[in-house]
């Protein structure tokens, strides 16, 4: 049959083959491939990151990720401010759960400067509420999220309504929407509003509703699940190889989770099971998340029933504009969103860290694991991809 738009029936023994793997030799030259980019198209996310796509047709031959749209050195910065200062930028570093930035270097000081156990059992507990409450956040925008990749935009605008109700509730707790700065060296810096627990209550109960409305749209969505069932598959053998953590080691049968290998702060007073999949694929990887998103609620009620009335929320610290902490190091990690997220901390006796090296999963999932990942897909599956791997590029570019 002769192809109407060239003219003549093209010989298919001289188009590259369809078989591709990472290291197939691509000859740009030969006309038989095409070179186009991917973004950075968005501010925030995974917008930031460019994809560089080499393609034959719609399939992918090549992918490279490019980073550098957000560098802005933060690691340098903290080591350039008082401990106390460190607080502002190391925020900034996550947008999309940014309290984990919090309690990680938080409790970094605490470590070397011998205040670990000072920190006030009620203080932990609302360090704990905090986290989850992130958690949550970040969930009501990632599960809907997956779903928009797929054209199913009603789901995140739901997302995004009761996303917002939970930062309703960190702007009482906290005084700020989306940047807290609540955790801080000894403990928090502000005690529950009156009537909290009955808000947030409020506002878990419209999430209930949610979570039975988001899975009737994605998984019982035949436009879904032939999308993204056999998607972008992740295999336990490439969990060490890649360096992959949380949902996404999960999603492929790889039960990895901080908060119950090494627990912290009081998670093992809590009852849960991280949830797991075995396919590995976008759908299991959206699957356990929105399972996840069910757990979260749960145990912000598990936290809010089993935390104390009331107490002490920060410890007796010195003057922190005069805090020299002496020399020595650490490295304390946490269950992130996205997986573990750890911050290894040298201080050397002075009133500034040494040292400060941020550990976030997104470097590992948004670079080498994507990369690879999207050899051989179709190119209007890349942004599916990629938001399933859960990358945020301020982790990256710190």
């Amino acid at each position: 049959m002769i192809n109407k738009f060239l003219g003549f029936k093209p010989d298919e023994k001289l188009l590259p083959s369809q078989t591709v793997t990472t290291d197939t030799v691509i000859d740009l030259s030969s006309h038989k491939y095409q070179k186009i980019w991917l973004g950075p198209n968005h501010p925030g996310v995974t917008g930031n990151m460019s994809v560089e796509l080499t393609v034959q047709g719609n399939t992918i031959m090549k992918a490279k990720t490019h980073v550098g749209y957000l560098h802005r050195g933060f690691e340098k910065l903290i080591e350039r401010r008082l401990f106390v200062q460190g607080f502002p930028t190391s925020i900034r570093m996550c947008v999309a759960e940014p309290d984990t930035n919090e309690y990680l270097i938080a409790r970094s000081t605490e470590e070397l400067s011998g205040y670990a156990d000072a920190v006030p059992e009620y203080a932990n507990w609302l360090r704990m509420l905090s986290l989850e409450m992130a958690r949550l956040q970040g969930l009501l925008r990632g599960v809907p999220g997956q779903g928009g990749t797929f054209a199913l935009g009603i789901g995140v605008q739901w997302g995004v309504y009761l996303r917002d109700l939970i930062l309703d509730r960190f702007e009482e707790l906290t005084g700020a929407r989306v940047y807290h700065m609540y955790i801080i060296p000894g403990g928090v810096r502000g005690n529950l509003p009156e009537g909290f627990k009955k808000r947030m209550e409020e506002n878990l109960v419209e999430i209930d509703e949610f979570i039975i409305r988001i899975k009737k749209l994605m998984f019982h969505n035949s436009v879904f699940k032939t999308r993204a069932v056999g998607l972008g598959i992740i295999t336990p053998d490439m969990v060490d190889k890649y360096g992959i953590v949380g949902t996404n080691a999960r999603a492929c049968g790889v039960k990895r989770d901080v908060r119950k290998d090494n627990p912290y702060l009081y998670y093992d007073k809590l009852d849960f099971d991280p949830p797991t999949a075995t396919e590995g694929d976008v759908y299991a990887r959206t699957w356990v998340r929105w399972q996840e998103l069910i757990q979260t609620v749960d145990l912000i009620r598990q936290i809010m029933d089993k935390m104390p009335e009331t107490g002490d929320i920060r410890a007796k610290m010195p003057n922190v504009l005069n805090w020299k902490i002496a020399k020595g190091e650490t490295y304390v990690r946490l269950e992130s969103g996205r997986g573990e997220y750890g911050m290894y901390y040298v201080t050397d006796g002075s009133d500034k860290p040494r040292r400060i090296n941020l550990r976030g999963p997104s470097y590992n999932h948004a670079i080498a694991l994507f990369e690879d990942m999207l050899v051989g897909a179709d190119v209007a599956d890349v942004h599916a991809i990629m938001v399933s791997v859960q990358s945020c590029p301020p982790e990256i570019e710190r």
